[in-house]
């Protein structure tokens, strides 16, 4: 048995998150498509006397260390699985803002499983990783797979996109976290009484994607969350407006937020709204980064 496995899982952000209506349990139906970024968690396992977790780097204090974790819950559901005792310990390097609408846990959950597989030897098929992340969250399959992808369901059904070309992007971290269920809970309470349309992916967009084209993306990028998380967090629009002014093409808030996102036309003009942004006081750090990113990978 392998003693030590490191696997390094990426953030996503949503270039386009249409959402339905909430179902009788509680869901809803989405038209998710998912781009992964380069921002990465890491999610090293070794063999341990029982199941444990720790985690360290940026707001490493809020991510839970007990068994609501993700990436414990990936390790005990594959332990269950194939009869393999979860005694573990799963240590997260974080790097993807918690709290912050770029699925980091959700990373976690993926990458925890992907680790524990490789440790273990267990050699689930690829499938059976995929119904395992769709059960432990909507995101998951999708940090699993990385790239671009359309999800719809509740996000968990996955079809991969193509994408033509390198996209560039600055991510401002907000000054504190959003809770997702809270955000759905506001899309529903501003929806309530109304007829919520089917969700469905904007064919401009996929086409975007496929071309490589940032202009086009940018004018196709939509988040049928964005209001809910700046009704919550009213600050955030500070954020977006200054990050247009510096040179974004676009800024729209990432998933359930708040962390903000910019796609800007170059590496050079991304640095600069990145340099702009930390200036403004309107965010307490920024990244710079590219799409797309490869999903969960084994690296040691």
């Amino acid at each position: 048995m392998t003693e030590t496995v490191t696997v390094r899982v990426p953030a996503k952000v949503n270039v386009q998150l249409a959402v339905g209506g909430a179902r009788p349990d509680g869901f809803h139906d989405l038209a998710n498509v998912f781009l992964a970024v380069g921002l990465y968690d890491e999610v090293t396992v070794t063999p341990a006397d029982e199941l444990r977790v720790t985690c360290a780097g940026p707001d490493a204090a809020q991510v839970p260390l007990d068994r609501t974790n993700l990436a414990a819950r990936a390790a005990l559901e594959l332990a269950r699985r194939y009869g393999v005792e979860p005694a573990v310990h799963l240590h997260i390097a974080k790097d993807i803002p918690v709290a912050g609408g770029m699925a980091g846990g959700s990373a976690d959950g993926a990458g925890a499983l992907l680790a524990c597989d490789t440790l273990w030897g267990t050699n689930a098929p690829r499938e059976e990783l995929l119904d395992i992340c769709a059960e432990l969250g909507s995101d998951v399959p999708f940090s699993l797979v990385g790239g671009a992808a359309l999800g719809t369901g509740r996000g968990e059904k996955l079809r991969p996109l193509e994408v033509g070309g390198t996209f560039h992007w600055v991510f401002a971290m907000a000054e504190r976290g959003l809770s997702t269920p809270a955000v759905f809970r506001e899309f529903d309470r501003m929806h309530e009484g109304a007829d919520v349309p089917e969700p469905v992916a904007s064919q401009d967009l996929l086409d975007a994607l496929a071309k490589g084209d940032a202009g086009s993306l940018a004018r196709t990028v939509s988040n049928d969350l964005q209001p809910a998380a700046l009704s919550l967090f009213p600050a955030l629009a500070d954020t977006l407006a200054a990050g247009r002014a510096a040179g974004a093409l676009t800024a729209l808030v990432s998933g359930s937020g708040p962390t903000t996102a910019f796609l800007a036309p170059d590496a050079e003009t991304a640095r600069t709204i990145g340099r702009v942004l930390l200036a403004s006081g309107t965010c307490r750090a920024v990244r710079v980064t590219e799409s797309p990113a490869p999903g969960a990978t084994v690296i040691g």
